[in-house]
């Protein structure tokens, strides 16, 4: 079905429409995902898909029940809504629960592009064969995605508010590896649009990595100063974006944002000075809803309207999460779940963050990574794809890959010197040159 927001503001409705009592909340999602994977220089997988699902949740009294269905008929919103109902009887009930929104304001977001939607196998084509030509040239093996997508979403309750949103991505990521299998070089784009993202340039950086990348030699674990490119700073910053922004983790002592005694540490200068990072729904490189996505790690705030949230200023933490069940504990404003973040960078170049590097590593992206302490916000992981040492300002060869073992905390406390901010992920982010890393074991990835 060609979704729009009117018929999906009939279709919700008429879901709502079989409610016997209690709330009821309705989200709607369809889309359409085609997709190009290759390895070992070929193409292995072309694919499309088209999906479409309704979830219902229906609450009353502190219960709820929730299901799912991609039968949109009369009848089978009907059938779908009556079991919601059916659950909703047999939990117990929530001494945590909150009512449902009431109408919201959900702002404009141009997250849509024509070609990124309608692009499929012959669009990514070019890219791929570029791609394929060059690792042959190379004698380097590829492997990789390429990736587009459209997306409806709609949300809908019975206190009348209701939302829609149409978007679009793509996403190319390529691996290079040397024929003897001691180098691997990777590199990644998304965007919304799809000019916005070249697969050749993209396969350029993955080779040039992969080449310089092989033989690696061993150097010793320890902390070191180091030149963390965007996708290494982006994995480190999810790890404080999901869970760790939590304003009742920090209230209740378990997060690293916790103030000795009780409460936050909001207000406090916990960072370097030159550490800016907010969420910007509005900023056309990163994927954003109208509206703040739930579950595990949004709590009950799904469905607050998305906006500008400054999380942390010129070092100083000047706010945290809250769900809107404990705002409503603390007597505060709920805030949307952290998304589209963005952290202003500063002027130097990667060249010149080298150059001014006595003893370092140059850590192209990390992998495999896990939370190790909340308290301290400490993650574990390998590095992967490239890792360089650094003597004398200038790149000295590659090495083996490490384990480390670190908070993205002390990383940013830790900051001596940024790039201009670029997309990495679905973030925008510099590159950040930090001392004092500490790395712990040797890795066998590669």
């Amino acid at each position: 079905m060609n979704w729009n927001r009117d018929e999906a503001r009939k279709t919700i409705e008429k879901a709502l429409s079989f409610s016997t009592g209690g709330d009821c909340e309705v989200a709607l999602e369809g889309g359409i995902s085609s997709h190009t994977r290759f390895a070992r220089n070929e193409i292995t997988t072309s694919g499309f898909t088209e999906d479409l699902r309704l979830t219902i949740t229906s609450r009353k009294d502190g219960r709820s029940g929730t299901i799912a269905t991609d039968d949109l008929s009369p009848e089978g919103l009907r059938a779908a809504l009556a079991r919601a109902e059916e659950l909703r009887a047999l939990t117990p009930a929530d001494p945590e629960a909150v009512e449902a929104l009431p109408k919201q304001d959900y702002p404009a977001l141009e997250k849509y592009d024509e070609a990124s939607a309608r692009a499929r196998a012959a669009d990514r084509a070019a890219g791929v064969k570029a791609t394929l030509t060059l690792a042959r040239k190379k004698k380097l093996m590829a492997a990789g995605f390429f990736q587009n997508t459209l997306a409806h979403r709609a949300i809908g309750n019975s206190k009348g508010n209701f939302g829609y949103h149409l978007s679009s991505g793509v996403e190319f990521s390529a691996t290079m590896r040397t024929e003897d299998g001691t180098g691997s070089g990777w590199a990644e784009r998304y965007s919304p649009r799809f000019s916005d993202v070249d697969p050749k340039g993209i396969a350029r950086r993955a080779a040039e990595k992969g080449i310089r990348s092989a033989s690696p030699r061993e150097v010793p674990p320890g902390d070191y100063t180091v030149i963390l490119e965007p996708a290494a700073v982006a994995s480190l910053l999810q790890g404080l974006q999901f869970g760790m922004m939590s304003a009742r983790a920090a209230d209740e002592g378990r997060s690293v944002f916790s103030k000795q005694g009780g409460g936050s540490r909001i207000g406090e200068k916990m960072f370097h000075e030159s550490v800016t990072i907010r969420t910007d729904p509005f900023d056309p490189r990163v994927p954003a809803s109208p509206w703040s996505g739930g579950g595990f790690f949004g709590g009950d705030g799904g469905g607050l309207p998305n906006r500008n949230v400054t999380w942390i200023e010129k070092g100083v933490l000047k706010a945290l999460h809250t769900d809107r069940y404990w705002a409503r504990v603390t007597k505060t404003e709920p805030t949307p779940f952290p998304s589209g973040v963005v952290m202003e960078g500063g002027r130097a170049t990667l060249e010149g963050l080298i150059a001014s590097t006595e003893k370092g590593l140059l850590v192209t992206r990390f992998w495999y990574i896990r939370a190790v302490n909340p308290q301290t916000a400490q993650l574990t992981g390998l590095t992967r794809d490239g890792l360089f040492l650094i003597e004398k300002g200038r790149i000295a060869g590659p090495v083996v890959n490490l384990r480390f073992n670190e908070s993205p905390v002390v990383m940013l406390q830790n900051v001596e010197g940024m790039t201009a901010a670029v997309p990495a992920g679905r973030m925008v982010l510099p590159a950040i040159k930090s001392r004092d890393f500490t790395f712990t074991s040797k890795s066998d990835a590669v």
